[in-house]
C-alpha cells in the first residue's frame, strides 16, 4: 500500500472513536475558561499537553491551589500509561529517524494506540506502516484542538451562575464506569480513594500523588500475583 492509502486507513479506523473525544474537548474548553485560565492558557494546554484527562487534572489542581510540583507530578502520573504504549510500539518503530519518533510520540493517544496497534500487528512488514499512526494521531489532534476551541467560545458566553465546574468529577466518573466490572480495578480505586481521604490534609496537596502511587503499587501486586498463576 502507498503512504496515502495507509494514512487514510489510519484516519478511517479512528473515526468511530471520535464520538466521546469531541464532547470531552468541548467540556474542557468551557471549564478552562470558567475556572479563570483564559482562552490562551486553556488552548495552550490542549496544544502542549494534548491529553484530555491530564489536562483536566492540570486545571483542577492549579485552580485548587496545588503547587506546581504537585501539579506537574500528578499530570505525569496520569500520563504514565504512555510509557507502556511506547514500549509496545518500540518494537515496530525503533528503526525510524528521531524526527519521526518525536512526532509520533506526540500524536500517540489512547485511541490512536488502540487502532494502530491492531494495524501494526498485521501489517508491520509494510514499508510505510507507521503512516497509520500518523493518520490516526493527526485526526485526533485536529479534532481535540477544534473541540477545545469550540468549548472556549462557548465558555465565554455561558453565564458563571451555571457553575459548569461540576462537570469535572462527572467526567472522571464517566471514565471510570467501564472499570467497575473488574474487581481488581475496583480494588485499586478503593485503595486510592481511601488513602486520598486519610491523607487529605498533607501539605502542598501531596495526597494526590500519595494516593496515585498507592494505587499503582496495589496494581503492581495484583499483576504480579496473577502473573505467578
Amino acid at each position: 500500500m502507498t503512504k496515502n492509502k495507509i494514512l487514510l486507513q489510519g484516519i478511517y479506523d479512528v473515526l468511530p472513536l471520535l464520538l466521546p473525544v469531541i464532547p470531552f474537548g468541548i467540556i474542557f474548553g468551557v471549564i478552562g475558561v470558567e475556572l479563570g485560565f483564559g482562552p490562551y492558557v486553556t488552548f495552550a494546554s490542549s496544544f502542549i499537553i494534548f491529553a484530555g484527562s491530564s489536562q483536566i487534572v492540570f486545571i483542577q489542581l492549579l485552580s485548587a491551589g496545588a503547587s506546581s510540583l504537585v501539579t506537574i507530578t500528578s499530570v505525569g502520573i496520569v500520563n504514565s500509561r504512555h510509557l507502556l504504549y511506547g514500549a509496545v510500539f518500540a518494537q515496530y518503530l525503533d528503526k525510524l529517524k528521531w524526527g519521526w519518533k518525536i512526532l509520533l510520540s506526540y500524536l500517540l493517544t489512547d485511541q490512536a494506540f488502540a487502532v494502530s496497534n491492531k494495524y501494526f500487528k498485521k501489517n508491520h512488514k509494510q514499508k510505510f506502516f507507521y503512516y497509520h499512526l500518523l493518520g490516526s494521531g493527526i485526526t485526533l489532534w485536529v479534532s481535540w484542538q477544534l473541540s477545545t476551541l469550540l468549548g472556549i467560545l462557548l465558555g465565554s458566553i455561558v453565564p458563571d451562575e451555571l457553575g459548569l465546574s461540576f462537570t469535572i468529577p462527572l467526567t472522571f466518573i464517566g471514565l471510570l464506569v467501564g472499570e467497575f466490572r473488574k474487581w481488581d480495578h475496583v480494588l485499586v480505586m478503593m485503595v486510592s480513594g481511601c488513602i486520598a481521604m486519610f491523607a487529605f490534609n498533607m501539605p502542598f496537596k501531596a495526597y494526590i500523588i500519595v494516593a496515585a502511587l498507592s494505587g499503582l503499587f496495589i496494581a503492581y501486586l495484583i499483576n504480579r500475583k496473577n502473573g505467578k498463576k
